[in-house]
């Protein structure tokens, strides 16, 4: 499996998941259920936009994933 994988092509769908997130419209729902959905659509977003800002690395076999969490950091370095 390792010859096949592409982490740095994990990384894109990560990143384009996190967008998707973003553009994803909310159903016409109200109250609670429009709280939890919007909730859990941050919550996906986060989790999606960390494994986006991911530097990966395949070496024998196991995927490392370094990401920085320090405030104003991205992986741009910015």
């Amino acid at each position: 499996m390792a010859d096949e994988f592409d982490p740095a092509a994990m990384v894109q769908r990560f990143q384009e998941r996190a967008a998707a997130v973003r553009r994803r419209a909310l159903p016409p729902v109200e109250g609670a259920e429009r709280k939890r959905l919007i909730q859990q659509a941050q919550e996906d977003y986060m989790d999606f936009a960390i494994i986006g800002d991911a530097e990966p690395s395949l070496e024998g076999g196991i995927l490392t994933l370094r990401v920085d969490l320090r405030a104003g950091k991205n992986s741009e370095g910015t």
